[in-house]
């Protein structure tokens, strides 16, 4: 026993150093960060790729958001406010044409103003260009297929012109994939280049960058909504939780992001060091599919069953989690607070025994997660595997890459479940159920017909009363069919030096631009 203790002190100590020396920032600099105006960050997740139309990847929003803009963006409350567009409304009658008013004050970051020119070729030119072969299109040319036109007014006027109603065109200007990018720059240089060497708008440059390892951003010292407090910022790509928590423990970096709970109740304990845990409006929850075995409902329903939610939260979130029974947030527009699908081993167990399975005769299923993309990720798919072998399920699990997730979410190559988190920023229902289970969403993983006509109609419906509701009813309906298992809303957990003052938003967004050193 005395070697093993021994043996874990040590692997434990050489992770830690490890993840120190991965680091590469001499301790001695940290002394130097405020005077420097430096600040260093330890973040879990990088881009999957500098172009910021490409990817709805909710987890690289923040890191786009710094060196790109949005036509609106949102207070810390998550309410939208104005960016690079300052006025906006329907011109017409009937929904299908959005008026908006850009600042005549926006310089990109190689010198070159910003005009509707811009805008256009980012919403609606770039995602009709012809594909290379074994290429994908921009993720932002579905979400915005019903846009057929922006009509360019003036530099600093333009109007989108809807193909149909699309009710949440607005909240869209502040989501995924929605950053304008400059035509004449990356039309000269080519979209390879672009990646290389991007240029936005926004607070930041990029000025460094390491896939895997490390983005360095310089201040935009022509940006319209003046300069930003810290000068420079070095995001650390540190994937593994507990090399995270060495560097915020060993003041390696200012800030951690998504440092397990238990350690982040530890470290906020710290003189000099402070955490803040917060339960945001991105949701975590098992992708399904109908493949293997959860081709039956029952099975399906039956794991959904035995998922105890509240213990989950306890131990891996400190309680900060809160169960979710739809995919959605509470408290936002489309979650139907009285709903509430029901912890029950004695449900799960009665419905596999009807498809002829138990705890003797295990039904076997493919499970995949992440490991350290999202808070506890791997630690809560390890205990929902236990969860479901007490009651007859056999659940192998596997890690898996982010990207990896990409790619067989769109090959519709996923196993039976998959555990996610999704990042919905906007709050809107739209981006949750519309997104996640209308079945002509490229984002959806179970593909069923009975679903499209619960969605669909809601993607064009103008009275917001009945689209809200309407999304209420359709995230009850995909919940008690087996549809989705949602488990709880996502918890973002961040360390940071005393010295530091942090913006903190309430869809989980950390942005550069958001700290600043205290006087």
């Amino acid at each position: 026993m005395a070697n093993e203790m021994d043996r874990r002190a040590l692997l434990k100590l050489t992770t830690g150093m490890g993840a120190l020396a991965a680091l590469g920032i001499p301790a001695e600099v940290l002394a130097q960060s405020a005077a420097k105006g430096l600040l260093t960050i330890a973040y879990p997740t990088d881009v999957p790729t500098w172009d910021p139309n490409a990817r709805a990847l909710a987890a690289a929003q923040s890191l786009y958001k710094a060196v790109f803009d949005q036509p609106l963006t949102q207070n810390p409350d998550i309410t939208p406010k104005p960016a690079i567009i300052t006025k906006w409304g329907y011109v017409d009658d009937k929904g299908l044409a959005l008026g908006l008013d850009l600042r005549s004050d926006v310089v990109f970051h190689d010198g070159s103003k910003m005009t509707a020119e811009d805008f256009r070729y980012s919403f609606f030119e770039r995602p009709r260009l012809p594909v290379p072969e074994g290429g994908r299109k921009l993720d932002s040319g579905f979400i915005w297929r019903r846009l057929k036109e922006v009509e360019v007014v003036s530099p600093t006027r333009a109007i989108m012109h809807l193909s149909e109603p699309m009710p949440s065109a607005t909240a869209w200007l502040y989501f995924l994939t929605s950053y304008v990018v400059p035509k004449a720059y990356l039309e000269k240089v080519g979209l390879d280049e672009f990646q290389r060497k991007p240029v936005g708008s926004g607070p930041y440059k990029l000025i460094e960058y390491q896939q895997g390892a490390r983005i360095v951003l310089e201040a935009h010292d022509a940006y319209w909504g003046g300069k930003v407090a810290i000068p420079r910022v070095t995001i650390e790509l540190v994937r593994d939780p507990t090399a995270r928590v060495a560097a915020i423990e060993s003041r390696r970096a200012d800030v951690a992001v998504d440092v397990p709970i238990r350690e982040a109740l530890r470290l906020g304990k710290l003189a000099g060091l402070t955490t803040t845990i917060d339960s945001t409006a991105d949701i975590t929850l098992l992708q399904i599919t109908a493949n293997g075995g959860f081709s039956d409902n029952r099975a399906r329903l039956a794991a959904h069953h035995a998922i105890n939610k509240e213990a989950l939260s306890k131990a891996f979130f400190n309680g900060a989690a809160k169960s979710i029974s739809v995919p959605a947030a509470h408290n936002t527009p489309g979650y139907p607070e009285d709903f509430t699908f029901p912890f029950s081993e004695e449900k799960a167990i009665a419905l596999l025994k009807e498809i002829g399975h138990g705890p003797q005769n295990p039904l076997n299923i493919k499970f995949s997660t992440s490991s350290g993309a999202f808070p506890s990720d791997f630690d809560v798919a390890r205990a929902l595997v236990q969860m479901w072998k007490k009651v007859g399920i056999n659940a192998e699990l596997e890690t898996i890459e982010l990207s990896t997730y990409q790619e067989r979410l769109r090959a519709r190559t996923l196993p039976e479940a998959t555990l996610f988190s999704w990042g919905n920023a906007a709050g809107d229902p739209e981006m949750y159920g519309g997104y996640l289970l209308d079945p002509k969403s490229i984002f959806s993983a179970f593909k069923t017909d009975d679903l499209a006509p619960k969605f669909q109609p809601l993607l064009v419906e103008t009275d917001e009363k009945k689209r809200l509701e309407g999304y209420k009813a359709a995230h009850r309906y995909a919940a008690e069919k087996g549809y989705t298992i949602p488990l709880y809303q996502t918890v973002r957990t961040i360390v940071h030096q005393n010295g530091i003052a942090m913006t903190k938003y309430d869809n989980g967004f950390v942005l550069p631009q958001g700290f600043s050193f205290k006087t």
